[in-house]
């Protein structure tokens, strides 16, 4: 199969996988509740709802739902009730939650699972499903280099990015492995698209700060610009604190946040598309065989793996995402 181009895996409508062989249209798909943090500022709730808009138009059969944990409405548990079938519905309901979470971390270890848990107990016929949350994600690496691109970084020329070093701001988290998987991803970034330097800060709990971070690198030998690319689904006091402390160091440029990019509208529907298939594998074992989804948790059973479509060149989601490296 020959990798979709970015132009399209970003920006053309989706359709599921295995729309013709279940026979089934767009209008009995399960709903897709995106689950974010939310937040006082309300630039935040109106950055969700214009994502949502951009995954909408990429999948108009899809209802798709926004819900918070906090500061904003809806809460989630009130989109679950309004999705519960009726006492006397034999038939159920169902539906998937995509976390809006960058990484795995308290909210989709804990904080998520115990809400979906309870609301499942107050809506027993309700089939909750739990993707994967949207980070680590090929497709994450071509949507900040397309908000540094409109920062004025030189993203496309080679030569530029060699001599330009890169700080990866995130929110930062107290779970260990959670700051680990954004070291990671600023290794890969450095890796594979040749940045002089690609290193990550945090503006909460684990250091060092977006500021030090751009400090220590234009401190080094023949250092180059320092450019800042701001790792958060939406804006609000985080977002601030990386932007003043970073062009408070010197950095070159510092991106706004990756909001409604239309990278993250597909990433959002390869894990709404991977939570349905891994689903139809706990149940249909010769679909299992077929299409081996194994990445998502579930409410039921609680279980728990990777996502084989990060790993299967063959795999579509994974060919989709592959294609912004290539670019």
């Amino acid at each position: 199969m020959r990798p979709a181009r970015l132009s399209q895996a970003a920006g053309r409508s989706w359709a599921p996988e295995g729309w013709a062989s279940e026979g089934r249209p767009p209008a009995v798909l399960p709903p897709l509740v995106a689950v974010a943090h939310g937040s006082k500022d309300p630039r935040a709730a109106a950055t969700v709802h214009d994502l949502l808009d951009a995954v909408r138009l990429r999948a108009p059969g899809i209802g798709v739902r926004a819900a918070f944990l906090d500061h904003s409405a809806p809460s989630l548990p009130a989109v679950l009730g309004s999705l519960a079938p009726a006492p006397m519905d034999l038939e159920g309901a169902e539906c998937v939650a995509v976390p809006l979470l960058l990484t795995a971390a308290y909210h989709s270890k804990a904080d998520i699972p115990a809400r979906l848990a309870e609301a499942r107990a107050a809506h027993p016929g309700l089939d909750v499903r739990v993707a994967d949350t949207l980070g680590p994600h090929a497709l994450l690496i071509a949507a900040l280099e397309r908000r540094l691109r409109e920062a004025g970084v030189a993203v496309r020329d080679a030569r530029a990015r060699a001599e330009t070093s890169v700080v990866l701001a995130a929110a930062g988290s107290s779970d260990p492995a959670a700051n680990a998987i954004i070291a990671a991803l600023a290794d890969r970034w450095a890796r594979e698209r040749g940045w002089r330097a690609v290193v990550p800060a945090f503006a909460s709990a684990s250091g060092p700060r977006p500021g030090e971070a751009v400090a220590a690198l234009l401190s080094g030998p023949g250092a180059g610009p320092v450019v800042v690319a701001t790792y958060l689904l939406a804006p609000g006091y985080f977002a601030d604190k990386i932007r003043d402390g970073a062009l408070g160091a010197g950095a070159s440029a510092v991106s706004v946040v990756l909001g409604a990019c239309p990278e993250v509208a597909q990433v959002i529907l390869d894990r709404y598309d991977a939570a349905r298939h891994a689903d139809r594998a706990r149940r249909d074992p010769a679909h299992a065989i077929a299409a081996s989804p194994l990445g998502n948790r579930f409410i039921r059973g609680h279980r728990r793996g990777t996502d084989a479509r990060r790993e299967q060149p063959n795999a579509v989601g994974y060919v989709r995402s592959q294609a912004c490296l290539t670019r």
